[in-house]
């Protein structure tokens, strides 16, 4: 008997409600067939059934919430259910010493997932959850086949095109074997490693079995291989053409046909993959031809490297593409003198290392954004998918990009006018070290409403940035200058000088809008003891 539990992969998803049941207890299952929707914070999402096998019990009921690590139904194997029933017509005698019938009956209950002495082995799906993500890449194991796991230990790194995701263990148990290996991609609906449920270790069988680094390639193309009869053909097992939710939308934001796309996954199964390639009239094929000409007309000379864009590198392209395509862009930039900034950084900075806090000057940018932005709520808006509406945000979450181990990521302190500049303070430094390890959670890169870019730390003085959708506005901040300026008794004095340059949805915002906001924010800066007579 296995049972399937709902995974933590990372996304902020705690919990769902079930609403509809697709099967009843003692139905008979096949892979890929759709067991039950549920319903997420985000999106109705279709589970679908990991192997064949028939539902021996559904342990929670529609309309009720079903948490992650805990088990959403159980069903027995198709080998295990054909195994008992040939038990059943044909009972062995029962006896005392082990007979060549008992070793028969232990092989068969070993390749249905349970063996004698060994403990119930487990394959680990991961499955898909509506959230529009298909493969990962592994990134780093940090368990071995053999070791002991505890549940909610964290067991490998992974990375999709959004985030660096920790899977962690469902229950306890050892592992057994690691089915996709560092560096590889692992796919939803196919095993990503085995475990033993009682914790006893699979000696015998570690003895006789491949390396590990030999298992994973079999394992990775066994799971990938669909019957011929039904892969590619454009419908699933079930008289309907397989896609996760997410691909369903994409394909329907296309006002394309889900059926007129060839499916690259099981039972031809279409991915997010095939609907990007369908659309930029991608033909791998073609792209192979290509590159065997190239390589052959290259061989005198040096060979360039390639390697797949992927990951946050990946994501950051797509988001990219779709916002300087489809917002009309313009530009506002001003210079800011910061002498004063400067000096009261200074004088706070001795409070803020006795907390164990490096203040920089972000805290001081948000904060004095926050304030500026209770006065001119339009730069913290956003627009609908059509344009029509303009939403009005309740909470200022300013984002910050950050050029972390894994690629540019841009985290967001949530509800900056609510918090002190030392609480500002804690959490830039938590997310940018978070980021510059790759390890930014979901909740931490979601919800932003304005931008920060902070070229300034690498040494750029001006920037033309792109809006990171579905925000109105970004600036990106260039690098302090002393320069020469002239006072009020004109005068040359050395003063810090800062540039910075706005990107505004103009669908939204005008430059007059946008000059104004700049202002007020120019005038907290240069002025910081200004923004006490606003803080609450």
């Amino acid at each position: 008997m296995k049972q399937f539990r709902l995974p933590d992969i990372g996304e902020g998803i705690v919990e769902c409600e079930v609403v509809e049941w697709k099967v009843a207890e003692g139905d008979s299952i096949a892979e890929d067939q759709p067991v039950v929707e549920v319903m997420t914070d985000k999106a109705l999402v279709e589970i679908t059934a990991p192997e064949a096998g028939v539902i021996s019990s559904l342990h929670v009921a529609a309309g009720d919430m079903a948490r992650v690590h805990e088990p959403l139904f159980a069903y027995a194997p198709t080998d295990q259910v054909e195994l008992e029933a040939s038990s059943a017509v044909e009972p062995e005698p029962v006896t005392t010493g082990a007979s060549s019938s008992d070793e028969r009956s232990e092989d068969a209950v070993a390749s249905a997932g349970a063996t004698d002495g060994q403990g119930r082995r487990v394959d680990f799906i991961l499955p898909d959850i509506g959230e529009g993500i298909v493969e990962c890449e592994i990134v780093e194991w940090h368990v071995s086949p053999g070791d002991t796991i505890e549940e909610d230990q964290r067991l490998v790194d992974v990375m999709t095109d959004k985030a660096l995701v920790e899977i962690t263990a469902p229950e306890h148990g050892v592992v057994a074997e690691l089915y996709v290996a560092k560096g590889e991609l692992a796919r939803v609906h196919a095993p990503l490693y085995a475990y033993r449920v009682d914790g006893e270790e699979e000696a015998q069988e570690s003895s006789s079995r491949p390396q590990a680094s030999g298992k994973v390639g079999q394992g990775s193309q066994r799971s990938h291989t669909a019957p011929e009869s039904t892969a590619r053909s454009g419908k699933g097992p079930y008289g309907r053409t397989p896609a996760s939710p997410a691909v369903r939308r994409l394909v329907r934001e296309h006002q394309l046909k889900l059926e007129d796309i060839p499916g690259s996954g099981r039972d031809g199964r279409v991915l997010k993959e095939d609907v990007l390639g369908w659309l930029e009239g991608d033909r791998a094929s073609e792209g192979s031809v290509s590159g065997q000409q190239q390589a052959a007309s290259s061989q005198d000379t040096p060979t360039e490297r390639v390697e797949p864009l992927k990951g946050i590198r990946a994501a950051m392209a797509r988001q990219m593409v779709a916002s300087a395509s489809t917002i009309p862009h313009f530009h506002y930039g001003d210079e800011f003198d910061i002498t004063e900034l400067l000096a009261l950084r200074e004088r706070l900075k001795p409070e803020a290392e006795a907390r164990e806090l490096r203040l920089t000057l972000m805290p001081f940018f948000m904060k004095a954004m926050a304030l500026a932005v209770q006065e001119y709520p339009l730069l913290n808006a956003r627009l609908d998918d059509e344009a029509s509406e303009i939403h009005y945000q309740a909470a200022c979450n300013i984002g910050m990009a950050v050029d972390g181990k894994a690629g540019l990521m841009v985290p967001s302190v949530k509800g900056v006018e609510t918090l002190s500049l030392l609480d500002i303070a804690s959490e830039v430094q938590r997310l940018t070290e978070a980021a510059r390890q790759g390890r930014v959670s979901q909740q931490d890169l979601a919800g932003g409403t304005i931008s920060i870019s902070n070229i300034g730390a690498l040494g750029g003085t001006y920037a033309a940035p792109i809006i990171n959708a579905p925000e109105v506005a970004i600036v990106a901040i260039g690098k302090t200058q002393w320069l020469p300026r002239f006072n009020e008794h004109d005068e040359v004095v050395k003063r810090a000088i800062m540039t910075v340059t706005w990107g505004g949805d103009h669908r939204l915002l005008d430059g007059g809008t946008i000059a104004r906001f700049c202002n007020r924010w120019k005038g907290y800066l240069e002025q910081p003891e200004s923004m006490l007579l606003q803080m609450r």
